[in-house]
């Protein structure tokens, strides 16, 4: 699945040499619920979620990002590929992200991915609590990181960047010039604040201090798809979108804080 759909969403896919080739050994792949896998599955399509395949092409070994609904669809999606799972990573703890009860349904999510491979899941040390109220994960599941750490996949690694503010404990993925965000930052908008663990001053500094560290090329990868697009430069979200034109915490606060 490489090129363009004709909404102009890029499946992200490593590009190309003119010879068919993979430019580099990351293996990065975006999938959207409702369309790329959990297809008729009607919150799925509601809610358009992505999530990701992470890994090393040389390797096979890669890892799901945010397993939430079909979950095997993933699963067969990357071994499609020629990888096979072999770890999980979770932006943050609702379960339109890492699976369990939302709004009265069940959603799948890490637990079940769990069922078809046994690979370790890797949350952030502040989000663990709430991973494991919301998904039937067991504490010997996580594995649980701070601020600029590391997870190695194969010869790729993959940076740890604590983001509090949607909740206390997301996180982003900086990994190969690009930056899976989750609901921290979205082409246009960011995470809400108005849900249990949320700060809207936390995502103030989340946002304006240490995702400023962020270089503008640095493409960034969200957690919906609230936009046309699928992904955009860092630069370019800067550039145009909303949340970044508050000039201080006060003016953040009258705009997104809570009502």
């Amino acid at each position: 699945m490489t090129g363009r759909y004709p909404d102009g969403v890029s499946d992200s896919t490593t590009p190309l040499d003119l010879d068919g080739t993979p430019e580099d050994r990351c293996y990065f792949r975006q999938l959207l619920a409702g369309r790329d896998f959990a297809v008729g599955d009607p919150v799925a399509s509601q809610m358009v979620n992505f999530s990701y395949l992470v890994g090393d092409r040389e390797t096979g070994e890669c890892v799901v990002v945010d397993p939430a609904y079909a979950v095997g669809d993933l699963v067969d999606a990357a071994a499609a590929d020629g990888m096979r799972v072999t770890g999980a990573l979770v932006t943050h703890y609702h379960p339109d992200h890492c699976g369990g009860s939302m709004m009265g349904m069940r959603i799948e999510g890490a637990a079940e991915l769990l069922e078809l491979v046994d690979v370790p899941v890797h949350v952030q040390a502040d989000e663990a609590e709430w991973v494991l109220k919301v998904t039937d994960l067991d504490r010997r599941n996580l594995v649980t990181h701070g601020a600029g750490d590391v997870v190695q996949v194969g010869d790729v690694p993959i940076e740890l960047i604590h983001t509090p503010g949607h909740t206390p404990g997301s996180q982003c993925f900086l990994v190969d010039g690009r930056l899976v965000a989750g609901d921290t930052l979205f082409l246009d908008g960011c995470g809400r604040t108005d849900l249990p663990g949320g700060d809207p001053e936390a995502l103030y500094f989340s946002l304006t201090r240490t995702l400023a560290a962020v270089p503008d090329d640095v493409v960034l990868y969200p957690g919906h798809q609230y936009s046309v697009a699928g992904h955009a430069p860092m630069g370019e979200t800067r550039r145009n979108n909303v949340v970044f034109r508050p000039g201080s915490l006060e003016q953040f606060l009258r705009m997104f804080g809570p009502g």
